[in-house]
């Protein structure tokens, strides 16, 4: 009786795993176990498979574009993971604070997250023309850097003579006291509009028109046209790895920061030794997730080298490699090729979040 019961809970356990095993089998381990038959075939989705060994592979290294995917990849999932992880840290310590109405702000600073990778794409390109909105703020940035010039000296006199002030009658001030500040900024403010009424310190005509997009250029070695996409995929992962922080917070008791506060700890003390060692779970998920995801990029580059009109140099991704030699246009398809540069791709994934959990941030908390 007891080996029946046994049995009918085997038998209910595996029929609840059975659609995650099927679609793990078929479109998993059967779509790989494919790839990598066919990396060592030459094939053209037409005519039978011709076995050629690593001839793919070595092909690979010859390719001018498979090495331009493979540092762009590389570029993009070093710079975001970094960005994205940084401020969704700073983020959620933000957000975490018991300040009346955290909860608008927290709904508020979720909702990129939300947006579609389409209507994020669209955005992006619209933002990044010509004529879009970041060359009109930066032109309207450099047509008035005087008076911005102008207003900084203006705000630091202001500050500087207030807190000489202060501390002359005795007060043991700060310089950067929000109090005086506030002061300081009304009077740079003022002082700032009347030098560019005066004509002492007038705006200049600039204007701007980076062609962002349908370009090659680079800075610190990464194409325009990735940046743009650096940011906007920045800005909407955020959120995402935000909450995951805020949970993390959240379990973090609050004894510790109150010893540490009886000990004369200032915040950012408490935050180097408490905060990030007690996080480190969770950053370890977040690097995982982030180096993973970034490492994948292929739908943005579709939309902004389609739509956008970028340059496939410039954007292209080891991803969106492999798309491209699967179905090129106006040729016959390299699946062989494509599929070694799949697992090429599969490979230094795995091989990153190995090295990352080695000598980077483990999964281990603080004990």
């Amino acid at each position: 009786m007891r080996l029946k019961a046994r049995t009918l809970e085997g038998l209910y356990a595996f029929l609840l795993l059975f659609p995650f095993l099927f679609s793990l089998g078929v479109f998993f381990l059967y779509a790989f176990l494919r790839a990598v038959f066919f990396s060592f075939t030459e094939y053209n989705l037409f005519d039978p498979p011709r076995w050629v060994g690593l001839a793919n592979y070595l092909r690979l290294l010859q390719e001018p574009l498979f090495l331009t995917a493979l540092k762009h990849t590389l570029a993009y999932s070093l710079v975001v993971t970094s960005l994205q992880t940084f401020f969704a840290l700073l983020l959620a310590v933000a957000l975490n604070q018991p300040l009346k109405g955290i909860t608008f702000f927290r709904t508020v600073y979720y909702l990129p997250s939300v947006i579609s990778t389409a209507a994020a794409s669209l955005l992006l390109l619209w933002l990044f023309q010509r004529t879009g909105l970041v060359n009109q703020g930066l032109s309207l940035l450099l047509s008035h850097l005087g008076q911005l010039g102008g207003f900084a000296g203006l705000f630091l006199a202001a500050q500087a003579l207030q807190v000489a002030w202060e501390r002359r009658k005795g007060a043991a001030v700060s310089f950067w006291d929000p109090a005086l500040a506030a002061l300081s900024l009304l009077v740079a403010f003022l002082g700032a509009w009347a030098l560019g009424a005066s004509g002492l310190l007038p705006p200049r005509e600039v204007r701007v028109e980076i062609p962002w997009l349908p370009t090659q250029a680079s800075f610190l070695g990464i194409p325009y046209p990735l940046w743009a996409i650096i940011l906007m995929n920045t800005y909407t992962t955020i959120p995402t790895f935000m909450v995951l922080f805020l949970a993390g917070l959240k379990g973090i008791p609050k004894t510790l920061y109150e010893a540490a506060a009886l000990d004369g700890a200032t915040p950012w003390t408490m935050f180097t030794r408490i905060t990030v060692p007690l996080l480190r779970p969770v950053l370890f998920l977040v690097i995982t997730m982030g180096l993973i995801g970034t490492l994948q990029l292929f739908d943005q580059v579709l939309f902004v080298g389609g739509s956008g009109g970028a340059p496939l140099e410039s954007t292209i991704t080891l991803a969106y490699y492999v798309y491209g030699n699967v179905f090129p246009s106006g040729a016959a398809p390299r699946v062989g090729l494509a599929s070694a540069a799949a697992l090429v791709l599969a490979g230094l994934t795995l091989l990153i979040v190995l090295l990352q959990r080695r000598f980077g941030v483990g999964e281990r908390g603080w004990s």
